[in-house]
């Protein structure tokens, strides 16, 4: 693996409700997520509606101050941070939105919107902030003259890209984009996720990728991390992921991604969860998924799984401790039974 550039160990992002007469609630909405990602390398990010997506993204930029938990970043802990001590990174994180003209200021131009970065961390006069503002419209495909115009003006497509031109005016190393082509139509989708793969290309940009189209996540990531209810379930490369997917929620997410050819859709066999959707604020005290896990034993509901390690792959099942991996060959989920056993062998 390359050099890791973001190193998360156990993030934990709590939000406390106030609901009258029962005081106090605490929803979980990143709990104890770890994962890493090199330079130049993205990671897409992918789960249910609610799933804690985009509270882990704006988590990792301290939109959203950490609970608990550590954001090393190039061996720095961001999450330990002052305001002021985290000022300098934020030149090199940044984050492209998922609603591009709600993340756009109505009553500045395009030149004031994208310069702004750089005025705050003045890197340039105002001058040579409006050459490089007119060289990144250029970049992302619009044209130098549209510095004066403002956001009602623009297409989405458009103003994604300009969401993109001021993410890139502070030169940042790593970027957090928050589903950024949910909103565009499909032709103005590839246009944005060709561009982020040449930015990526020319400048060694690391993404963290969150989206819901199986499809677009599997083209532009190299590895996929799984997320349900807060928890990172299973993390490995992108085609291993998707043609192999070891815990069961990843197996039944993937058979729910529509096929554009209807032979091959009537084929695929989709993978119908049964069992209580669990609520955020009252999770099951074991395993997140473990009133709807077809293959639920006793321990998954008295015991939270740890994350196993297969090669260069971590999932979080109990269906993968050691002594599973060896008995059926380290194989997915296709070698085995559809009810696992009711309690796990003594040795396990």
């Amino acid at each position: 693996m390359a050099e890791k550039l973001l190193e998360v160990t156990d993030l934990c992002k709590y939000f406390e409700l106030k609901r009258g007469l029962k005081g106090t609630q605490v929803v979980k909405a990143v709990d104890h997520v770890s994962f890493e990602i090199a330079k130049g390398e993205t990671l897409g990010l992918v789960g249910e509606s609610g799933c804690g997506k985009s509270s882990l993204g704006r988590t990792l930029l301290r939109i959203y101050e950490p609970t608990a938990g550590e954001i090393l970043y190039c061996g720095k802990d961001l999450a330990r941070l002052s305001r002021r001590g985290f000022l300098p990174y934020r030149r090199k994180i940044q984050m492209i939105f998922q609603d591009p003209y709600a993340s756009l200021n109505p009553r500045l131009t395009v030149g004031e919107i994208i310069g702004e970065g750089m005025q705050i961390h003045k890197l340039c006069t105002k001058a040579q902030a409006t050459r490089r503002v007119q060289e990144l419209l250029e970049l992302v495909g619009l044209k130098p003259d549209h510095i004066r115009r403002y956001p009602h003006e623009f297409s989405g497509g458009q103003r994604q890209r300009i969401c993109i031109a001021r993410t890139l005016s502070l030169d940042p190393e790593f970027i957090v984009c928050d589903e950024p082509i949910s909103a565009l139509d499909v032709s103005i989708q590839a246009q944005v996720i060709n561009l982020l793969e040449l930015i990526q290309k020319e400048r060694g940009i690391s993404y963290l990728f969150i989206a819901h189209d199986l499809g677009m996540v599997k083209h532009i990531s190299h590895r996929i991390g799984v997320m349900y209810l807060g928890h990172m379930v299973e993390t490995g490369p992108s085609n291993d992921v998707y043609h192999d997917p070891l815990h069961p929620y990843t197996r039944a997410l993937l058979s729910a991604e529509p096929i554009p050819d209807p032979r091959a859709a009537h084929l695929k066999k989709r993978i119908l969860l049964e069992g209580e959707i669990p609520s955020p604020i009252h999770p099951p005290k074991g395993c997140p998924f473990v009133t709807r896990c077809p293959y639920a034993m006793e321990v998954c509901a008295a015991i939270q799984p740890p994350s196993f390690e297969l090669e260069n792959r971590k999932v979080s099942c109990f269906l993968y401790e050691q002594w599973r991996i060896r008995e059926r060959g380290g194989k997915g989920l296709a070698s085995l039974p559809q009810k696992a056993p009711a309690q796990p062998p003594a040795n396990a």
